[in-house]
């Protein structure tokens, strides 16, 4: 999705503005509160929102963004290629998590960003940082406690590709993706279905798709997950961990831009 065609969708958005001060995400325990004047401000930071079909690119590695995003509704997948199009999928976004601080501070995006189902996206101004930083110590460190949660599930991640075993590695992926899909509500009581195909957990697992399909086989034979048309179900949480060696998520509260 280039850049045209981001601002003609985002005037298609405007009419479904959800206000900040009644946004579905903010009630949920996971996400702190906000000060009068931040959500004050958030308010009127926000541009409006962007409604993604499945498969879209959000973001473009190489290409500069004029705004920010948070996501309402939906899930993505960060990813960088090789000039041959091989792909390595970095990190999985649900709601809550914010998109494209990272060109914000290096010009252009250094990774792209797609759709993994049907999105709705708050929108920011890229150029209203500056203001948030200024004024806003409460929201600035929320900024930098956001980079530094990427930074620690990015470390995850090269624990598992470097010294966890396939299997190993694609248990705590599950669990991981699982438990955090859990904390925004998303599935509600559900059992906890991911919308990944093979070739999504292949990507991310730096594995062949015939190696990731026997991996996959092997969870299910443990009664640990199950396969679907739609995508990936959780049998067994605490199975998974256990077989990952992780302990799971830190309960603590995380912001919400």
């Amino acid at each position: 999705m280039g850049a045209q065609l981001q601002a003609k969708d985002l005037k298609a958005a405007a009419g479904t503005n959800i206000p900040c001060e009644k946004c579905p995400l903010r009630p949920m325990k996971t996400f702190r509160d906000f000060t009068k004047e931040e959500l004050a401000f958030v308010s009127r930071f926000k541009r409006g929102e962007l409604a993604v079909d499945k498969g879209a690119t959000v973001l473009m590695e190489g290409h500069h963004s004029a705004h920010l995003y948070t996501v309402l509704s939906g899930w993505a997948f960060r990813y960088k290629l090789l000039s041959d199009g091989r792909r390595q999928i970095l990190n999985y976004m649900m709601p809550g998590d914010l998109l494209g601080l990272q060109g914000s501070l290096l010009g252009e995006m250094q990774h792209s960003v797609e759709a993994l189902s049907p999105m709705l996206l708050c929108v920011f101004e890229r150029d209203q940082l500056t203001e948030l930083y200024r004024n806003h110590p409460g929201l600035a460190f929320d900024i930098t406690w956001i980079a530094s949660r990427e930074e620690q599930i990015l470390d995850e991640n090269l624990l598992s590709l470097g010294r966890r075993s396939a299997i190993e590695r694609a248990a705590y992926l599950v669990a991981f993706i699982g438990s955090r899909a859990h904390t925004v509500g998303l599935n509600g009581m559900q059992p906890q279905q991911i919308p990944l195909t093979q070739q999504h957990l292949a990507d991310t697992l730096g594995l062949s798709l015939v190696h990731t399909n026997k991996t996959i086989r092997k969870l299910s034979d443990r009664k640990l997950l199950a396969w679907r048309d739609g995508g990936c179900e959780i049998r067994d949480m605490e199975g998974l961990k256990k077989l990952a060696r992780w302990e799971g998520l830190n309960d603590t509260s995380r912001p919400l831009v």
